[in-house]
């Protein structure tokens, strides 16, 4: 661990947050005089206060252990390269444009792979006025059911939560040239197929 760079990130970052080293210390339970140490790289900080640290800053721990917050390449914000998170302890649903650490429940999760949507994961669509009628011929018990339902077009996200026991179905604005994913908590991410230019 490079404690030089360490203290420079920890210094970095509580200029960010606009807090002297005394206000840091004080919510800490800790001197100001510490502080002053680790942002000099005089030491760091030990690992039953990184916690507490992490969360006044703002940033991740090994974040703050490498001394280190590199930059993701931008991405332009497409939402076509959307990547969707789902959390297998409290059913939590995330979502990144870019290359993001995301975690939840103490876990770091990863990207789900979706997959062409099989015969047990079918959305039928149906076109009501301007809206879509979604319905899946899928189980909706308390074990297995479908969770979300993500329409996802150039600009915009449109993400609906179902729950168990009740009818998998649900109804979205119409919106041209999207991509359907339906994600099941026991088989994971699915995405429709186009047939053309709309379902």
């Amino acid at each position: 661990m490079d404690t030089s760079k360490v203290g420079k990130l920890l210094l970095t970052l509580r200029k960010e947050k606009k807090m002297t080293q005394k206000e840091v210390a004080s919510t800490m339970g800790i001197s100001d005089k510490t502080i002053s140490k680790w942002e000099r790289g005089l030491g760091c900080p030990d690992v039953s206060l990184l916690g507490d640290l992490s969360n006044i800053l703002g940033v991740n721990i090994e974040k703050i252990l490498l001394g280190d917050l590199e930059p993701n390449d931008a991405d332009g914000g497409n939402m076509r390269r959307i990547k969707f998170f789902v959390c297998s302890n409290c059913g939590s649903v995330m979502t990144s444009l870019g290359e993001a650490e995301i975690s939840c429940c103490g876990r770091k999760l990863t990207p789900l792979l979706a997959k062409p949507e099989d015969d047990e994961h079918a959305a039928m669509i149906e076109t009501i006025d301007q809206e879509y009628y979604i319905t899946f011929q899928h189980d909706m018990t308390k074990n297995h059911f479908i969770s979300f339902v993500a329409y996802v077009s150039y600009d915009r996200v449109l993400i609906v939560k179902l729950y168990p026991e009740q009818n998998a179905e649900l109804r979205i604005p119409k919106m041209s040239g999207g991509t359907l994913y339906t994600y099941c908590n026991q088989h994971g991410l699915w995405v429709k197929e186009k047939k053309g230019r709309y379902y």
